[in-house]
């Protein structure tokens, strides 16, 4: 993490509330260990946005280790990456306060999810509104050239950039400008229930989702029911055949085939054949993962010391670009 490095730095997050999926895991770890030899890499459990709705303390004490063990898990390298939890480092909080003082109300009011998840409560939290401006200290306090985001996020991450384009317009050039890092497949995998919508981490409705820690018959029998449709063929639509792309979407990111080589290899074959083949995909790629989850969290004080250490390891970078930003709105000498 030396700051001389000629590496473009990369940050990302995941939220300790649900069941990670694999969803997340497509969509977001997988590429982020793909790609850990080609950047500098801070990958955060963000526990404060979690608690921007109710949670249960002691629950959200253990998800925040299991996030981490299942980073570890599926392959991120701690000598590699940083891996720290999100209210480790005081920073984060800090400067999510001093962007709130230069962030108009009516940006975060116009934010999708926000609206979303607003009109199903009755009240909601001033931390679900402010949700976007934390993610944007996460993502400048530690110069992030890249953020790796799904489509769901890119609105997010667009007020980011706004953020800091007024921050430094207003005190003068403090925060580099993040930008979108797109992985090539798998970056949005949807319900097996209901392909129309995001598979989802904190759905609890059975068939739902695939998740990480899932016994394999659980794994299989999920696929198995996915919802298809009466066309009875096999093609990448996702307008007329969202659940059949939708398995073919998980089988492509697991295998790493071309569009071409797939529908080559399921000519003729009825859904039955593909659903047995996506599961089987599916368990050979979860299986080692919950091996290797398993082994580490059979010795409870390994992960705190990795989260310590990665912490104290990144530290610096968001202290001094804190320091920086107060510095220029006249906080400190």
């Amino acid at each position: 993490m030396e700051s001389q490095s000629t590496k473009k730095r990369v940050f990302s997050g995941v939220q300790p509330s649900g069941n990670l999926t694999i969803g997340n895991y497509l969509g977001a770890i997988k590429n982020w260990v793909d790609a850990q030899d080609q950047y500098e890499n801070v990958f955060c459990v963000v526990d404060l946005h979690a608690i921007t709705v109710p949670q249960d303390p002691q629950d959200l004490y253990h998800k925040i280790r299991e996030v981490a063990l299942l980073y570890l898990a599926c392959g991120l390298d701690p000598e590699k990456s940083a891996i720290f939890v999100q209210s480790h480092i005081q920073a984060h909080a800090e400067l999510a306060w001093l962007l709130n003082c230069v962030t108009p109300i009516g940006w975060l009011e116009r934010m999708t999810q926000y609206k979303d998840k607003a009109a199903k409560q009755e009240s909601v939290g001033t931390g679900l509104l402010d949700y976007p401006v934390l993610m944007a200290a996460d993502i400048i306090l530690y110069d992030t050239h890249y953020v790796p985001v799904g489509e769901d996020q890119k609105q997010h991450l667009e007020l980011t950039r706004d953020i800091v384009l007024r921050f430094n317009n207003l005190y003068g050039e403090t925060f580099v400008l993040p930008e979108v890092l797109n992985p090539k497949v798998g970056a949005r995998v949807m319900g097996l229930d209901d392909p129309t919508g995001k598979m989802s981490k904190s759905t609890d409705k059975q068939g739902h989702a695939l998740h990480l820690l899932d016994p394999p018959d659980v794994l299989r029998k999920s696929v198995m029911r996915a919802t298809t449709d009466s066309l009875n063929r096999i093609a990448f639509d996702r307008t007329n055949q969202p659940g059949v792309t939708n398995l073919l979407t998980i089988y492509q990111a697991l295998t790493g085939q071309s569009e071409e080589s797939i529908l080559s290899e399921f000519e003729g074959q009825g859904y039955g054949h593909l659903k047995k083949r996506v599961a089987e995909a599916v368990i050979a790629a979860i299986e080692p993962i919950q091996q290797r989850y398993h082994q580490m969290a059979d010795d409870p004080g390994y992960i705190d010391q990795i989260l310590k250490e990665g912490a104290n390891r990144i530290r610096p970078i968001a202290e001094h670009r804190l320091y920086i930003a107060m510095r220029h709105m006249g906080l400190r000498k």
